[in-house]
């Protein structure tokens, strides 16, 4: 009997030895696997529809008297905004993948996953699709869920199907060395400032920028280029590698600013068909919109998330250099997203903690002037006689007033 429980117990002890052993090669991973779509059912369902409410609330933009304002993914509402006191909302243009927009003369330029897609704004009240460029773009390379830590793309026929979301799950796995995403696209093509009447204006978390006859639109990590000298059909020309996690765009003066989580790269546009690598400023990792005036760039880095590090910043870059692009200062914040600059004033969207408003006479020795509490802010775009701002789920319109804004209207989006 007792050599039945001795050997008992090394049956039990070796087990034991071996769950230990195999939980020390095994850890847990979060797995992406995408919901697809057929790309015809995906194309077919963009049209102009009567308003509705807003689910999430994404980029903003200005053109003439409308206020376009993005739905993730799903398409953008247009807020009739003649009368800045009472806008109204008139429209959602049903655009599934959408994250981006760019308006000149009348024409709007949208992305749609894979796809860009040109509509004719001339009629306001009769919005019509006249353009569709397939496939010039690679979303999937920002749409990954940054929670993953790999992605499961088995069974993806990228030739006919389009992600449309992601589900994540937990698995268990046997442990590799360097573990990382190492996604493959079988060679699927990858892909501010301006006047209010023919342009319109982005705000600072913009990815599409217009600059005279072109159209740059920038992805994670490469960077599309259209000619839209014919505005209902652009052509792609080039695609380029534009530098790692690129987030942002922003054009000033013949120049492009791109804003990544580790630093912000900086190109010209002598060519503006291809444009050309000058410099590169590196940070610590960190969300990064930007936007530039004269000698100086202005950054905010949000920290104490997915982004990257604990600490929340705006840094001021002096780029009289171009090739040579310098810290200048930088200051503290809370949970910082976009920013803009009117004049000698710079509006900072400190998330949670409001709108912050610099004095930068002094552009390295910024002076906090006022802070709008009690609000959230995510992004703002200072026009010439008013300031416009999107926070949680409101729009906001400021009159501009010495050291300080003064509230023209609000309008919730649902």
């Amino acid at each position: 009997m007792k050599l039945k429980y001795l050997f008992l117990s090394l049956i039990l002890i070796v087990a034991l030895s071996c769950d230990k052993n195999d939980d020390d090669d095994y850890e847990f991973v979060q797995v992406a696997t995408p919901q697809l779509m057929s790309k015809s059912a995906f194309r077919s369902s963009v049209k102009v529809a009567v308003p509705k409410t807003i689910e999430e609330p994404g980029k903003i933009y200005v053109y003439q008297d409308y206020i376009f304002v993005g739905d993730v993914d799903s398409g953008i509402h247009v807020i009739d905004n003649s009368n800045p006191e009472s806008p109204k909302a008139i429209k959602f243009i049903e655009i599934p993948g959408n994250e981006d927009m760019s308006v000149k003369n009348g024409f709007l330029y949208a992305d749609s996953a894979t796809d860009l897609v040109v509509f004719d704004l001339s009629d306001i009240n009769n919005v019509f699709i006249v353009e569709r460029l397939e496939d010039v773009f690679n979303v999937y390379d920002y749409d990954i869920p940054i929670e993953a830590d790999d992605v499961d793309f088995k069974g993806v026929d990228f030739e006919d199907q389009i992600v449309v979301g992601w589900t994540l799950t937990t698995e268990r796995r046997k442990k590799v060395d360097d573990h990382q995403i190492d996604v493959v696209f079988n060679d699927v093509a990858v892909l501010s400032s301006g006047a209010e009447s023919a342009t319109g204006i982005g705000g600072s978390l913009a990815r599409f920028q217009i600059v005279d006859n072109y159209l740059y639109a920038v992805g994670n990590y490469e960077m599309a280029i259209f000619n839209i000298q014919n505005l209902e059909k652009p052509v792609l020309t080039d695609t380029q590698y534009a530098g790692w996690n690129i987030e942002t765009m922003f054009q000033a003066e013949g120049y492009l600013y791109l804003g990544s989580t580790n630093g912000m790269y900086i190109y010209d546009l002598v060519n503006p068909s291809s444009p050309e690598f000058v410099s590169e400023f590196t940070h610590w990792e960190g969300c990064d919109p930007v936007v530039v005036d004269g000698d100086y760039a202005y950054l905010t880095l949000r920290g104490g998330n997915l982004c990257g590090q604990l600490e929340s910043i705006l840094e001021v870059i002096d780029i009289s250099d171009k090739a040579n692009p310098k810290l200048a200062a930088r200051y503290d914040l809370e949970n910082p997203y976009g920013l803009g600059i009117k004049d000698n004033t710079l509006y900072v969207c400190d998330g949670t903690a409001g709108l912050k408003l610099f004095d930068r006479e002094t552009p390295d020795d910024l002076k906090l002037i006022n802070s709008l509490k009690d609000i959230q802010a995510k992004d703002v775009i200072p026009l010439e006689n008013s300031l416009i701002m999107i926070g949680g789920n409101v729009i906001y319109q400021y009159e501009y007033l010495e050291n300080n804004i003064g509230l023209i209207s609000q309008f919730k989006l649902n």
